[in-house]
C-alpha cells in the first residue's frame, strides 16, 4: 500500500510540475509576444472598399514618416511612442494622441501609427496596456506638449497645439472617452474617434465608467456588426446578460447622450467583428481626423451633407449624423 501511495504521489508531483512548466512557457511566450508588431508594415494594401475616397484615405498619405520614443517614469505607460512628419521646413502638424485596446500597446501597432502620421499629423501612443481610465492618454499628452517647448527636442515647435485628436479602440474608447472629459487637460482636445468603444454598464463595471453628456467636441463612434460587438440584445442596462462589446443599442444611447451643438456621427461597419475594427476603420477615422485638424474639403464630404459618402457606403450602415 505505501509503494502504491509512493508512485500516485510521484505521480502527482510530475503532473504538477508539468503544469507549472507549460505556464511557465505560456507566461514567456506571450511576454515575447508583447514586444513584438503584430502587423505588417503593408497591412493597409490589403484593404478594399467600394468608395474611391475611404480607399484612398485607409492608403499612406504624403509625408515620410520619423519615428521617435521616450522612456516613461509611470511603469503603466512604459514608454512614449511619436511618430511624425519628417519634413525640413519649418512646419506645425496636428497631433493625435491613440488610446489601446485591452492588453495592446503602441509596439504591437507601429504601421498603423506611421501610416496616420503620413497623412500629416503628429501621431502619439504609449505602452499602457490597460488604458481605461483614460489617465495614461492625458499624461501621454502632457508629455508631448512639453516637448513641444523644449528647444533640445526634435519636436520643439512642431505642434500645432490648436488641433489635438483622440482615438481609442474597445477598452481605448472609453479611455478616449475619458480623456476628453475629465482631466485639467481635456479641453485641449478638438476632435474624437471610437472603434467599438466598451458599452457604459461593461465600461463602468471595469472600473472605465465614462459620462458622454461631457463630450464638447465632434465626435465619430463606430463598432461592428459582428456578435464580438453585438450580442443580439439591446439590453445593456442589466448584468444578466452580455450585449457584446459595442452593440447599436449602446452607440444610440451615446449618441443621443450628446447635446445637438456637437457635430456627432454614429456608424457601424458591415460584417465587422470586434478584432477587425482598426484596419476596416482607418480610411474613415482618417478623413476625420483630416477634415477636424487640416480643415479638409474633401475629407469632409464623406460626412458632411445629406449625400456624404458614408452614406452611400455599403460597407457602412446604421448611420446617423446632424450635420
Amino acid at each position: 500500500m505505501k509503494k502504491v501511495m509512493k508512485i500516485i504521489g510521484i505521480v502527482l508531483l510530475s503532473i504538477v510540475a508539468l503544469v507549472v512548466v507549460l505556464i511557465l512557457i505560456n507566461t514567456i511566450k506571450t511576454k515575447i509576444n508583447e514586444k513584438k508588431v503584430w502587423i505588417p508594415d503593408n497591412y493597409y494594401t490589403a484593404f478594399e472598399s467600394d468608395s474611391a475616397l475611404e480607399k484612398k484615405y485607409a492608403g499612406l498619405g504624403a509625408y515620410e514618416v520619423k519615428e521617435l520614443e521616450f522612456d516613461s517614469d509611470n511603469k503603466s505607460i512604459d514608454k512614449i511612442r511619436v511618430w511624425y512628419p519628417n519634413e525640413a521646413e519649418d512646419c506645425q502638424y496636428p497631433v493625435i494622441v491613440i488610446v489601446n485596446a485591452s492588453n495592446t500597446a503602441a509596439l504591437n501597432l507601429k504601421p498603423a501609427y506611421a501610416r496616420l502620421a503620413s497623412w500629416g499629423f503628429i501621431v502619439v501612443g504609449n505602452d499602457d496596456r490597460q488604458t481605461g481610465t483614460g489617465e495614461t492618454a492625458s499624461e501621454t499628452l502632457d508629455y508631448v506638449l512639453n516637448l513641444n517647448k523644449d528647444e533640445n527636442s526634435e519636436l520643439f515647435g512642431k505642434i500645432d497645439e490648436e488641433h489635438i485628436g483622440c482615438i481609442g479602440y474597445s477598452q481605448g474608447g472609453a479611455g478616449a472617452i475619458n480623456a476628453v472629459t475629465k482631466f485639467e487637460n481635456s479641453d485641449k482636445f478638438t476632435a474624437l474617434f471610437t472603434g467599438s468603444a466598451a458599452y457604459s454598464l461593461l465600461s463602468k463595471n471595469m472600473g472605465w465608467e465614462y459620462d458622454v453628456s461631457k463630450i464638447s467636441i465632434p465626435y465619430f463612434m463606430t463598432a461592428g456588426m459582428g456578435s464580438s460587438d453585438d450580442a443580439g440584445n439591446s439590453e445593456i442596462h442589466s448584468n444578466e446578460v452580455f450585449a457584446g462589446v459595442a452593440p447599436l443599442a449602446s452607440l444610440v444611447e451615446n449618441y443621443d447622450g450628446i447635446t445637438a451643438d456637437v457635430f456627432k456621427l454614429r456608424a457601424r461597419v458591415t460584417g465587422a467583428e470586434h478584432q477587425d475594427m482598426l484596419h476596416l476603420t482607418d480610411g474613415y477615422m482618417t478623413a476625420w481626423m483630416l477634415y477636424h485638424l487640416h480643415g479638409d474639403a474633401e475629407a469632409a464630404s464623406v460626412f458632411v451633407g445629406g449625400n456624404a459618402d458614408i452614406i452611400t457606403n455599403n460597407g457602412w450602415q446604421d448611420v446617423e449624423k446632424n450635420k
